[in-house]
């Protein structure tokens, strides 16, 4: 079974999550490659530098320093093609302003619960 996409990126600041995910991501052959950044601040500048061009991002919503949400503003404000990049807001937050927050937004494809599951991901959408 072919990859469904080519370059994935994980934004966790969480160790045993990115772990978890990862494996999973891997057993699926979900993406050819798969890079993982402990705080959105890192994703920030290695997608602006263009050193990681991924087609599909799963982005934390609690973070230190900067959360989900505020990686998305500086996000809209980098120069990039974002164009076909879809991003899955992964979280265990069960606050119902995140979720909203989350649909809201037009850059979030969609809210995943943690921990992600084969099921889940299978799920996705298209």
């Amino acid at each position: 079974m072919a990859n469904r996409f080519k370059n994935c990126l994980l934004i966790d600041d969480n160790y045993i999550d990115n772990f978890v995910t990862r494996k999973i991501l891997e057993a699926s052959n979900f993406a050819d490659s798969i890079t993982v950044v402990r705080s959105a601040q890192e994703a920030i500048s290695a997608l602006s530098a263009g050193i990681i061009k991924p087609d599909v991002i799963f982005l934390d919503v609690r973070m230190p320093g900067m959360g989900g949400f505020e990686f998305l503003e500086d996000y809209d404000k980098i120069n990039i093609d974002k164009s076909g990049i879809k991003i899955f807001m992964l979280s265990s937050s069960l606050d119902p302003l995140d979720m909203r927050k989350s649909t809201d937004n037009k850059y979030i494809t969609q809210f995943i619960h943690k921990p992600l599951t084969q099921k889940a991901l299978e799920e996705l959408s298209q």
